[in-house]
């Protein structure tokens, strides 16, 4: 064995009857909340039937905690039959223990280290034989816990019957003996000591009236508990779905915006992109009043055309050779050409028809808007003033 598997079973024997007596105190605590009276009725309580032969009669109580109530006092001898005929049905269930007067039991005080109170019966047979003029194995005991004695130390009671004796009370009770499951004594007051002198192997074990309704019972909290952990498992599965749904639901939003983003973005774009082109040239109405400054008197359109960069002139002038110098230097184009050879108009005017092209030139950078220049000084005297130490 390792060492840990040392300290582990250590552990184990430390922790063990620690729970014991807790899960033994938790269930006499809920109890105190119970009527006695129902205790009984549930079989929740220690109820026992006392019997005790005195006076050739047998006085049968029954015991239901600390107190005792008449049943019957019959004569005695009997058999244990005749006691089943006069018992009710519940009260046939019930284990029997048969009463032994003080005097006929072995009685010691003993103090031992509180340690020991998981193992007390062990420990306390290791002091018969100083406690008695019996050993161990020649007499039947039991223990009584009498609580704490202070400093660490428990105050317990042994509690011992001779096994001589054990066999001359089992051949005066004859077929009684093997009907018991167990043999207590009482004090001088008249209470029971609580213990069973009964040895192990000739105590009758009586079937347990509520097994098989705990059995029953244990049953239905499994099937409650299969079917709850099923109704879980549904309502997860059913959560699941829900939220795959929701899920589902906003991604086909999310593509519905991102695709509406994606419109936005492009006839942002287009816009961006038709603005950027109209602020890198002229705008029709400046081409057009720029023309009409700079065409002499006498001079006629029929046609003006913007595509893209080119401008196309047609139409008829009286000056149509010295249009190309009237308009060469002109901010809103370049390259002004005659396209073709000037015709004379055929009238009496003397004007001649003419086609002229040019190319429309980008705009000079404009100056940044004020408000923009504003900002820009704004954060430029922000940042001069967090280098400033």
């Amino acid at each position: 064995m390792t060492a840990w598997q040392d300290s582990l079973r250590q552990v184990q024997g430390q922790i063990g009857p620690g729970a014991g007596r807790f899960l033994r105190w938790w269930r006499q605590s809920l109890l105190a909340w119970v009527p006695m009276r129902w205790q009984w009725a549930l079989g929740w309580s220690q109820t026992r039937l006392l019997l005790q032969c005195e006076d050739g009669q047998l006085q049968v109580w029954r015991e239901t905690g600390d107190g005792l109530e008449p049943v019957a006092r019959l004569p005695w001898p009997l058999q244990p039959a005749d006691l089943d005929r006069v018992l009710e049905p519940r009260l046939r269930s019930l284990p029997r223990v048969w009463l032994l007067p003080a005097g006929q039991v072995l009685r010691r005080t003993l103090r031992l280290p509180a340690a020991a109170g998981d193992r007390l019966r062990a420990v306390v047979g290791y002091e018969i034989d100083r406690q008695t003029p019996f050993e161990a194995s020649q007499v039947s005991y039991d223990i009584r816990e009498l609580g704490s004695a202070g400093e660490g130390l428990l105050q317990v009671e042994l509690v011992a019957w001779p096994l001589r004796q054990v066999d001359d009370w089992r051949a005066q009770i004859g077929d009684w003996a093997d009907a018991l499951a167990g043999v207590d004594a009482i004090d001088a007051q008249g209470r029971t000591l609580q213990v069973n002198l009964l040895p192990p192997a000739q105590r009758q074990q009586r079937p347990d009236p509520m097994r098989r309704w705990n059995l029953l019972l244990a049953a239905a909290a499994l099937v409650m508990l299969v079917l709850a952990a099923m109704q879980l498992l549904d309502n997860r599965r059913a959560a699941v779905d829900a939220l795959r749904e929701d899920v589902e639901r906003s991604a086909r939003s999310a593509r519905g915006v991102a695709s509406e983003r994606s419109q936005l973005q492009a006839l942002l774009d287009g816009a961006t992109f038709l603005e950027t082109q109209r602020n890198q040239r002229a705008s029709t109405v400046e081409v057009w009043n720029e023309l009409t400054r700079r065409l002499p008197d006498g001079t006629y359109l029929e046609k003006l055309a913007i595509e893209n960069n080119s401008l196309q002139l047609i139409g008829l002038s009286s000056e149509a050779s010295q249009l190309v110098p009237l308009l060469q230097d002109a901010p809103q184009w370049r390259k002004v050409n005659l396209t073709g050879v000037l015709q004379a108009d055929g009238a009496a005017s003397g004007r001649d028809r003419f086609t002229l092209t040019a190319e429309l030139q980008p705009l000079p950078s404009a100056a940044p808007a004020p408000a923009a220049a504003a900002t820009e000084t704004t954060e430029a005297a922000h940042a001069d003033a967090k280098r400033t130490p």
